[in-house]
């Protein structure tokens, strides 16, 4: 039986490689994105995956998105939750407008979307959830107090709905990478990467969206149906949490 998989923020970086990953692996996915119609055109074409646009801090937005991938592809039985913005700024100065617009897409958005598909995965009797939340969410990080309670809000929501969706066929699981060789993190200064970075890592190496990605196919498959309510730490031993 072929699933459907929506991937938010499924265009670029590590969602660009989730979006791969699953396509490979014999699911009809589509890649929501939120703005960057260039990219989001680019990765169709090179891909084939089709891509959708919505801002998943907009509840309306979602239904209507979901509504058009569910006419297209079918009844969404995979969500990989991995939309996410930043707006850095040391907590004396941080605005109410960053704190809202990354509360909105980072830790809002997972209920938008996973409310929307969650009926129709208790009906059919089947389901995976998959929030990507971050290293600093369980750790948390210095001038990142609004996306670092975003993400630490996202690990609460996964193990309280795994606790839900447990009878009913469904899975909620997280996924905190660490830091992983996307464009964001190669455009940090090689000194301050090699110096600061780096060292930090003990595998002593940036990871891969491509090693994300494949832990995401595995909790999205059927015979991930034993594993719910964990938190996959992938960070290259980082930090243990």
């Amino acid at each position: 039986m072929q699933r459907t998989a929506i991937v938010t923020g499924g265009s670029r970086g590590i969602g660009a490689a989730i979006s791969r990953a699953l396509a490979d692996a014999g699911y009809r996915v589509a890649a929501s994105y939120a703005g960057n119609d260039k990219a989001a055109q680019e990765f169709r074409d090179e891909t084939g995956i089709p891509v959708f646009r919505w801002d998943v801090g907009n509840y309306e937005a979602c239904a209507q998105g979901i509504a058009a991938v569910s006419e297209a592809l079918g009844p969404v039985d995979i969500l990989v939750n991995n939309a996410g913005i930043t707006r850095d700024v040391m907590f004396h100065k941080m605005t109410p407008e960053q704190w809202n617009d990354v509360i909105s897409t980072n830790l809002t958005g997972v209920f938008n979307m996973s409310r929307l598909v969650w009926e129709g995965m208790r009906e059919r009797g089947f389901g995976r959830i998959i929030n990507i939340s971050s290293i600093n969410g369980q750790k948390g990080q210095a001038g990142q107090v609004n996306y670092s309670a975003a993400k630490a809000g996202d690990l609460g929501f996964t193990r309280a709905l795994a606790q839900e969706g447990a009878k009913k066929g469904i899975t909620v699981n997280a996924i905190c990478p660490g830091y992983i060789a996307t464009e964001m993190v190669q455009a940090i200064a090689e000194d301050v990467l090699q110096k600061h970075i780096l060292p930090q890592i003990p595998v002593g190496r940036l990871g891969q969206p491509e090693e994300v990605a494949r832990a995401v196919v595995f909790l999205a498959s059927e015979e991930a149906g034993f594993v719910t309510g964990s938190t996959l730490s992938l960070n290259g031993g980082q930090y243990f949490g």
